[in-house]
């Protein structure tokens, strides 16, 4: 499982001080702390601050590389600031986040991603807006794909995002975004697929309990990446367990050392 760590994120009321402040200190302490609960890139969002945005995230990015080497998921619909932060950058490969299907948006960021050489989360998302159906966000994820592929960006390097609407707004949101993850997962078996998980949970309560439900579905249906909070042992527990189940974990050893590390939370 890819773990796309969220903490570092302007909407946040907890962290959002501590940019406002440029608290190097407590962002680098947030960071060191998501890496070694597990993460595999550090999400980074300034987007709260506006016409800032491209200046925080740059100090964001030089903040964090002063003291971790972890590749970043640079946070933002705004190319400009998306290429500010690029170019500071010397960690490993970053992810963008993200790319849609709309016009505009597609061809400003593209080739952000073919110049940087990085990796892309795609959203299935175009000029009309959030599809309704699974077959909609299906058809937009096979045309981004064809589309990425063709300005030359590897499989491996797309990180599908089927939009994970709340439940508490639609009663098949849950579903479709499932269905969405398995035939996107079925017919282009080399991509990954991520999500904002908490995304699922957002205006109903005990979204902990609704949060960890789903991550066991999605990744049950094929779901390899989330952007998740990785500090959440009790989240990670199920990561854990989950990998073993499906098969991902040969013989438990990852579950096994997590739970001799006392990492697995019960």
């Amino acid at each position: 499982m890819i773990i796309i760590g969220e903490k570092i994120n302007s909407t946040l009321k907890s962290i959002r001080p501590a940019m406002e402040n440029y608290d190097a200190k407590a962002i680098q302490e947030l960071a060191i702390k998501q890496r070694e609960a597990g993460a595999d890139y550090i999400d980074v969002n300034a987007g709260m601050f506006h016409n800032e945005e491209p200046e925080r995230l740059v100090w964001l990015i030089e903040t964090i590389q002063q003291v971790l080497d972890a590749p970043f998921a640079i946070d933002s619909p705004n190319p400009k600031a998306i290429e500010a932060a690029l170019k500071v950058n010397k960690n490993p490969k970053p992810i963008i986040n993200s790319i849609t299907d709309e016009k505009d948006r597609f061809n400003s960021i593209m080739p952000l991603a073919v110049e940087y050489k990085t990796s892309i989360i795609a959203l299935c998302m175009d000029d009309k807006g959030m599809p309704e159906t699974t077959d909609d966000r299906v058809r937009i994820a096979e045309r981004l794909i064809e589309k990425l592929t063709k300005e030359g960006m590897q499989l491996e390097d797309i990180f599908i995002d089927p939009m994970i609407r709340p439940i508490g707004t639609g009663s098949q949101n849950g579903v479709v975004a499932l269905e969405t993850i398995r035939k996107v997962r079925e017919e282009f078996p080399g991509v990954h697929i991520t999500c904002g998980l908490s995304n699922i949970s957002f205006g109903i309560p005990a979204r902990k309990l609704m949060n960890q439900a789903f991550l066991v579905a999605a990744m049950t249906s094929g779901m390899d990446s989330a952007i998740l909070d990785p500090l959440d042992n009790k989240l990670l527990s199920f990561i854990y367990a989950t990998e073993a189940l499906l098969g991902i974990d040969d013989f438990c050893m990852n579950y096994l050392t997590k739970y001799r590390e006392g990492r697995i939370e019960v």
